[in-house]
């Protein structure tokens, strides 16, 4: 809720009073403090770092003890503006920064600010290295029309360590900016972790928000099988009644398709309709009559499903979904509650940003946002579904069709069964420009891993995280 805080002006000697609100506020100190490290710690202009700090400056540090003014200012032409070709660099966390006004006799004289940074160091021609994490508190006091650093804790202060830094400097090389991973051991959540930048400058939060392309398909999924055990939806009844696209009225071939058939992709349409030459959905082959992996099946699936029910998919994914799951954050497109201060950037395999194309309707095979928190959540509730609907859980996790040798279609997710001689691994992937995600769970042991990545050269990154998971780096401890 918001409310008004008064903020002294002084307009031709006058003392007057001016509203603004409490976001209002937050957005203007949100403003300095992104200009006063910008300009004065990491441009180092010097001048302007003086005028906006109080001449009685206290400045608390965890690591070096505690500074006044011309201490600060020393220190910071000494260790932060030293010449060379290496130059120390501070971001800060997206959504850390909170601000707290402060009252006397109901006139505003200042404001806390509270948040996380990160810092770097900066080489010309080189990728940033990260060199450590820390917590802020500030207290800005309003002088005149200006705002001054009054008091500063910086606390918290934590370095990676070598496991970390070699994970860092893997996603650098591989020009990928970010990589979340979430861990399930014996179906709980053991650790949910964010490495990296959301872009070229920004620190990636542990909430930040991924695309992950077909994990979006999982999620279709496991609704459809809620809806089946709940007794609103048969697994083999024609989608026909429900839903029959226009591309296709005059093919009884229809008629066949079921939620089964689209979720072991036997659909017989190819992936995306706009890949045909006449960018019309058609089918290769009769349903059930092969195996083709296609996008178009789901979004056949979303159609039927909303017709069926009356009901968007985003809506009958909350009910059956991402309430019981506990998936606060995640979003089937782009809607007002998506914070893009949070998104994670797409870049190629070259590691350049490529352009964000937003989405503004559901799809039910791709371009799910979700955080790595969330989709963790998800696959504990995908693991639980042992207990709460085991027929289905058997079917879902059982060996529908058989693609190859120990390569097989259950329903929504492949599997194999070559990852060791006691278990068989279940799994998604998700691919886009710039977008890479991998979900994988073991049926006996309940283990699981969640990965994703805002970046097209995967590969690298892969080769160097799974052989750690599968050891248990203590890398991946931490939550």
């Amino acid at each position: 809720m918001k409310y008004l805080v008064m903020v002294l002006g002084v307009m031709v000697g006058t003392t007057v009073l001016a509203e603004v609100t409490e976001e209002a506020l937050s957005d203007q100190l949100a403003e300095l403090d992104k200009t006063f490290f910008q300009r004065g710690f990491n441009q180092c202009d010097l001048d302007y770092l003086k005028s906006h700090v109080s001449e009685e400056l206290r400045f608390y540090h965890d690591q070096s003890g505690v500074q006044d003014t011309a201490k600060f200012l020393h220190n910071t032409k000494k260790y932060i503006c030293r010449e060379g070709d290496t130059k120390p660099v501070r971001f800060l966390v997206p959504g850390s920064l909170q601000t707290f006004p402060l009252y006397n006799d109901g006139r505003l004289y200042g404001a806390i600010q509270q948040g996380k940074h990160v810092f770097y160091l900066r080489q010309a021609g080189q990728p940033d290295k990260q060199t450590s994490s820390a917590d802020f508190a500030s207290t800005w006091t309003r002088n005149g029309d200006d705002w001054q650093l009054e008091n500063v804790l910086s606390y918290n202060h934590t370095s990676p360590g070598a496991e970390e830094e070699a994970l860092l400097e893997t996603l650098n090389s591989a020009g990928v900016p970010a990589l979340a991973i979430g861990i399930l051991m014996e179906g709980r959540i053991q650790s949910t972790r964010v490495y990296g930048k959301l872009d070229d400058n920004r620190p990636a939060p542990q909430n930040a928000l991924f695309k992950v392309a077909s994990l979006t398909k999982p999620i279709v999924t496991l609704l459809t099988l809620k809806l089946a055990h709940a007794g609103r939806l048969d697994l083999d009844e024609p989608l026909s009644k429900y839903w029959v696209d226009p591309d296709l009225v005059s093919d009884n071939r229809v008629h066949l398709l079921t939620p089964r058939i689209v979720l072991t992709h036997q659909t017989g349409f190819p992936n995306w309709r706009w890949m045909s030459d006449d960018k019309k959905l058609s089918f290769n082959f009769a349903p059930g009559q092969g195996h083709g992996y296609s996008g178009e099946g789901f979004e056949y699936l979303r159609q039927a499903l909303e017709n069926k029910f009356d009901i968007p998919l985003e809506k009958l994914a909350e009910e059956y979904v991402f309430i019981p799951a506990g998936m606060e954050d995640t979003h089937f497109w782009w809607d007002e509650a998506v914070d893009e201060g949070r998104y994670a950037q797409h870049y190629d395999a070259q590691g350049k940003q490529l352009p964000l194309h937003k989405y503004y309707k559901a799809n039910g095979a791709a371009n799910l946002i979700t955080t790595i928190g969330d989709y963790s959540s998800f696959m504990q509730y995908v693991i639980n579904q042992r207990h709460l609907m085991p027929v289905l859980y058997g079917e879902m996790t059982g060996k529908q069709l058989q693609l190859g040798e120990h390569h097989y279609f259950g329903l929504g997710w492949e599997i194999f069964d070559n990852f060791s001689t006691q278990d068989r691994a279940v799994m998604h992937t998700g691919r886009d420009p710039g977008v890479n995600t991998l979900a994988v769970f073991f049926p006996e042991s309940e283990n699981a891993y969640v990965i994703f990545m805002n970046g097209d050269n995967s590969i690298p990154v892969l080769e160097h995280i799974l052989p750690r998971l599968y050891l248990g780096s203590q890398l991946w401890s931490r939550r």
